[in-house]
């Protein structure tokens, strides 16, 4: 497939990503994609249409680097999540039912897993293993796990059997943290693993429809969207603080109405979560939410933040339009002056630093 590229043309775009590389100005970059934004596109449903595209710290653009590498292949269908670990990148494809591991500074493909995966979502890592996430058969309650993968042979060698719908995955301290937005249903929990056994331990309620999570200072941050309105029972979002020497809520701040939060991060000990196209902040002690936005990403024309990241005095935001046309990434600072923004590929659905 035809690389495109984007330059910056103008002094200043080049230095507003100069802070992403100081750490890296003395060594030798160890690919074409060291340094820079990965961004995941999710494609469409069944389209088969996912792709990976790359913004370097320099402002430069590549779309479809996954095919543009390995000739033109395609990368697959639905893609949900990019796991970072060592030298590799970890793709998971939500409805081809695998992942695919590539370089991730060279974007060569080195394998596929496709045995003992079953609808996956999500993966994180500890001890030389990768744990993802599974929903397992549409409309069955009963056979939702974390596949557990050797990254050495890269094979399933067991699973966890999990409550209904494991979404997001989390690790700090040889444990793993596992929110359930219930899959085909509702859920409200956070499972957590032992790494080192590959058992549950305790599971911790929380509000309706866990999203994201966070961990700062031995705390969970979880950020619960609460049900939608075609539940029949629409309520509204939460934030749920646990104590992890404890796995007790500490915390809990409620929105008001029906709103449906998402998008969780925090960076600098700031949390950051969206409503709609607005931007939030809050500080990690905050016993109640802002009244008002940061700012509106209405002015680019996003309704929706399809995904959303904080780095290096950047915030980034994803708009997947009508879900038809290529989406786009803006880029503001951190007061949300706009400085840059990007056509990338079909549903841009997660950032993943690679420095």
């Amino acid at each position: 497939m035809k690389l495109h590229k984007l330059m910056l043309t103008v002094i200043a775009g080049s230095l507003f990503f100069a802070s992403c590389s100081d750490d890296d100005s003395n060594s030798a970059p160890r690919g074409a994609y060291d340094n820079g934004l990965l961004v995941l596109n999710q494609g469409n449903f069944n389209a088969g249409n996912a792709s990976v595209s790359f913004i370097s710290d320099a402002g430069e653009l590549e779309n479809n680097v996954y095919g543009a590498n390995n000739g033109g292949a395609v990368l697959g269908d639905v893609g949900q999540d990019v796991g970072l670990d060592g030298r590799y990148a970890y793709i998971v494809l939500n409805v081809s039912n695998k992942i695919e591991v590539v370089d991730r500074y060279t974007f060569t493909h080195v394998a596929t897993i496709t045995t003992g995966l079953v609808n996956p979502r999500y993966i994180a890592f500890h001890g030389g293993k990768g744990y993802v996430t599974n929903w397992g058969a549409g409309g069955v309650t009963t056979d939702d796990y974390v596949a557990v993968i050797n990254l050495a042979t890269n094979a399933v060698t067991t699973t966890i059997p999990v409550t209904e719908g494991p979404e997001r995955i989390i690790e700090e301290d040889g444990k793993l943290y596992v929110s359930h937005m219930g899959g085909y249903g509702y859920g409200n929990s956070i499972t957590v693993i032992n790494g080192a056994t590959n058992t549950v331990s305790t599971t911790i309620a929380v509000g309706d429809v866990p999203n994201t999570l966070e961990i700062e200072d031995d705390k969970l941050y979880v950020l619960n969207e609460g049900k939608n309105s075609y539940s029949g029972s629409e309520n509204a979002g939460s934030l749920s603080v646990i104590n992890l020497r404890t796995n007790t809520v500490e915390r809990t701040l409620a929105f008001s109405g029906i709103q449906h939060p998402s998008n969780l991060t925090i960076e600098d000990d700031v949390i950051y979560y969206t409503l709609g196209g607005n931007v939030y902040t809050l500080g990690l002690n905050s016993t109640t939410l802002p009244a008002a936005p940061l700012f509106s990403a209405a002015a680019q024309g996003v309704a929706s933040v399809s995904a959303f990241a904080v780095e290096d005095r950047h915030i980034y935001v994803a708009d997947s339009g009508d879900y038809s046309a290529a989406g786009k990434v803006h880029i503001y600072s951190l007061t949300g002056t706009i400085e840059k923004s990007h056509t990338v590929g079909l549903i841009p659905a997660g950032f993943y630093f690679n420095d």
